[in-house]
């Protein structure tokens, strides 16, 4: 496959897989997602990769969930809602290596949500995180919300979705949410670091530790799949829809008009 929105690159046992488009602060559409579901079986069974870090392109974002020019009540790809979004979170999960997920900017969103599901988090100081989705009349109903609130507990969880705040690395740290916070010229160098320290380890034992850490919450899986197939519909009113357009056009939303 080859590939437009997405970089891949394979050096010294890491693969890093980089959304590339920083014009849209690495926002993903269904092409992005496509083309990082085959990145990500590419690397994860290649017996010389042992280590996958993701990234964001540029300095700005490392993602910042779905891109909304590209969703008029369904994204443009395959999948449920436009977006195998499922597909690529439960990829993350069950490659049989780790994952870490190098957050050198806004992490926001559906990009929050990947983050949360990588294995390991290393961010730069200059890292923004938050959840967007009730603000632009979206959620996202399994790894999203379950698995954030084993992450930090779930009133943090609850705190993160209900309000849409945004959030330090400093504060993300505290919480949790991410391993390591340093300046944004060390990342890179901090980054290696762990890949280093890991590729000294059995990949084998390092296999099963992560497929028995996924065995306790694999079960949330179950639960994305039935709030997906909510959201579809969800996606198809007037107050989701609301969400977008006031987005687009740069305004607040009036969700309670269309709430019935």
């Amino acid at each position: 496959m080859s590939y437009e929105d997405i970089l891949y690159d394979e050096t010294d046992g890491v693969a890093t897989i980089t959304i590339n488009r920083p014009d849209r602060y690495n926002a993903f559409r269904g092409q992005t997602c496509m083309e990082l579901i085959d990145a990500f079986h590419r690397a994860g069974w290649n017996k010389d990769i042992g280590v996958i870090v993701f990234t964001g392109a540029g300095e700005k974002a490392f993602c910042t969930g779905g891109d909304q020019g590209a969703h008029e009540g369904q994204y443009d790809g395959r999948g449920l809602i436009g977006l195998p979004v499922e597909e690529l979170q439960r990829l993350i999960r069950e490659v049989p290596k780790p994952v870490i997920a190098r957050v050198n900017g806004f992490a926001i969103g559906g990009g929050h949500v990947l983050h949360v599901i990588c294995d390991l988090s290393i961010a730069s100081e200059t890292a923004i995180f938050g959840q967007v989705g009730p603000k632009v009349g979206s959620v996202d109903p399994g790894f999203g919300t379950a698995y954030l609130a084993r992450v930090v507990g779930e009133k943090r969880a609850r705190e993160i979705w209900y309000l849409c705040r945004k959030y330090s690395a400093q504060q993300a740290l505290e919480w949790g949410l991410v391993n390591a916070v340093v300046p944004p010229e060390q990342l890179d160098e901090e980054v290696r670091k762990w890949c280093d320290e890991i590729l000294e380890k059995s990949p084998t034992a390092l296999t099963i530790a992560k497929r028995s850490f996924n065995a306790d919450s694999d079960n949330i899986a179950g639960i994305g799949a039935l709030g997906m197939q909510a959201l579809s519909l969800y996606y198809d009113t007037d107050e989701s829809k609301e969400g977008v357009n006031a987005f687009k056009e740069k305004r607040k939303p009036e969700f309670r008009k269309y709430y019935k």
